[in-house]
């Protein structure tokens, strides 16, 4: 949003209106873009549309804008349950990866512990067959 007022000239339904407002240019002829496409949707999709009044016309108008709004607000409020549901999972997603890593540096420091013991349980043995090879080539 701008923070001066800017004016712009628009077309809409063939009338050169002014419109004056803090958005950009860009956004007016937009907004009024947007209303020429919803006239001409009404125009080629309601049979008789051409020959209603500028009240009626404007009615429809305002009932088919505030049934898209209604509907993208509904879409919205849908996305945002959505997203906090998407948040709640991603965050029971992290808690249960950091529980897997606890668990997974438990395992390393055990595989550690392990190793430690067959080093020092292989030189044992070792130890104990060189020993008793001694003792049976002895009395041989």
């Amino acid at each position: 949003m701008m923070t001066t007022k800017s004016n712009a000239e628009v077309i809409i339904g063939g009338k050169v209106y002014t419109l004056s407002g803090y958005e950009s240019e860009e956004y007016m002829q937009k907004v009024a873009s947007f209303i020429n496409k919803k006239m001409e949707e009404l125009s080629t999709t309601m049979e008789g549309y051409n020959h209603l009044s500028m009240e009626q016309k404007a009615l429809l108008m305002e009932l088919n804008l505030t049934d898209e709004y209604f509907k993208s607000k509904e879409r919205v409020e849908q996305l945002e349950e959505d997203l906090e549901e998407f948040k709640k999972g991603q965050a029971e997603l992290k808690h249960e990866l950091i529980s897997l890593q606890i668990k997974l540096d438990t395992m390393k420091d055990s595989i550690l512990e392990l190793e430690s013991k067959n080093k020092e349980l292989t030189h044992i043995k070792e130890q104990l067959e060189s020993s008793l090879e001694e003792k049976l080539l002895g009395k041989v």
